[in-house]
């Protein structure tokens, strides 16, 4: 009789390879580390050799954010049926909104036996705007409810906002509801860094989108600016063309010739930049829980945000940082100056939210929870493994 026991197959199914391995590359690891054969399923940009190098299996779809093309769309849930007839997965983690809705029913058509449905956040289609109509609002509810139904899965949020409005908008019934504080912070990587002598710099680390807030930074940029207060307003993070809030590189560089604005673009050095930060600022209007946030609090750096889903989860008003009304440039502003002025201010919300991440966000606390998640799923699905890997908190 063998004695060979069984590795349990686990997909990750993720829209963009960079959200991958800026955001999920940790979890993939230490689940790798615990036993599991992982496979990354994304569309591939720039990481695919070092999605490889790592130990992981790459499969790459065409999965685009931005079409709404029937027949294309359909070809891609097809193409994810044959991925995961081929792989045969035991257990599935599906993040964001296309994900979600695609691989739940590739999920439910190829048998899946457990499906893990993360929403990094519900978004920009959950933003108010008197602009949108209730249809797309309906359609949306209404396909989400019936592909997570189908697939039987588990559906992870990272703040109650979301989990709430998920409840209450029928979707997904509270029992399958999971809580997990977003994707853990190396807080070994992320460690205190005294800015540079000279201009304090106050830092919008994110992607390029509207509803990151940065028409607002740039206007609080403004009003400071008039006001004669010395500082540099940094924007750092790439355009991501498949969003449709996009923020197109010209804007950017009108900002810079207007008002000084410096964007520096993609960087992949996060723990230098945010050394060079005096103050780090996310004006957003949703989030799930900002991962840069968490990062910018690790670094010892005093934040301001919006007071706003997945915002005010990451940060305690005038304990952690600073919250303002969102879509408020003058708040914004106002908020900015009062932190370049109070430097022991700073210091003290720095340094309480560097012990909140380490305490409560490490990579390692996060990334247990999910392992953990894996375990009772795996348990309780109808499996012929001989061996499920042990996890620990």
């Amino acid at each position: 009789m063998s004695t060979h026991k069984m590795r349990p197959r686990l997909l990750y199914l993720v829209a963009e390879d960079w959200t991958f391995w800026e955001i999920r590359r940790d979890l993939a690891r230490l689940a790798q580390e615990a036993g599991y054969d992982v496979t990354i399923v994304t569309r591939v940009a720039a990481h695919a050799e070092r999605i490889r190098q790592a130990g992981f299996q790459l499969i790459p779809i065409t999965l685009s954010r931005e079409s709404r093309h029937p027949f294309q769309e359909l070809q891609t849930v097809f193409k994810l049926v044959s991925i995961y007839r081929n792989v045969r997965p035991h257990l599935v983690q599906q993040v964001a909104m296309k994900p979600v809705l695609y691989g739940s029913l590739a999920a439910w058509v190829s048998g899946v036996p457990a499906v893990i449905n993360v929403f990094g956040g519900l978004g920009y289609a959950f933003i108010d705007r008197p602009q949108r109509t209730s249809l797309f609002r309906v359609v949306l509810r209404w396909t989400l409810k019936k592909a997570i139904a189908l697939s039987r899965s588990v559906v992870v949020v990272q703040n109650s906002d979301d989990r709430d409005v998920l409840i209450r908008e029928g979707i997904v019934d509270a029992p399958r509801i999971r809580l997990i504080a977003g994707s853990g912070v190396d807080v070994h990587r992320f460690v205190p860094v005294a800015p540079a002598v000279g201009d304090p710099i106050v830092m919008l680390v994110g992607r390029m989108l509207w509803d990151k807030g940065i028409g607002e930074f740039v206007e609080a940029a403004a009003r400071l600016r008039a006001q004669d207060v010395r500082a540099r307003f940094v924007l750092v993070g790439r355009c991501d063309r498949g969003n449709p809030t996009v923020i197109e590189e010209a804007q950017l560089h009108r900002w810079t010739q207007q008002y000084g604005i410096e964007w520096w673009g993609h960087r992949d050095d996060l723990p230098v930049v945010f050394g060079q930060a005096t103050i780090v600022v996310l004006p957003s209007y949703r989030e799930g829980l900002p991962k840069v946030l968490l990062e910018a609090a690790a670094s010892g750096k005093a934040i301001i945000a919006t007071d706003v889903p997945g915002c005010r989860e990451t940060v305690r008003h005038r304990h952690t940082g600073l919250l303002v009304p969102v879509r408020n440039a003058e708040a914004l502003a106002k908020a900015i100056f009062e932190l370049l002025e109070d430097a022991g201010l700073r210091s003290r919300l720095g340094a309480c939210a560097r012990e909140s991440v380490v305490r409560d966000h490490s990579t390692e606390r996060v990334s247990g929870k999910f392992l953990a998640l894996y375990r009772d799923l795996l348990k309780d699905a109808p499996l012929a493994l001989e061996s499920v890997p042990p996890t620990s908190e």
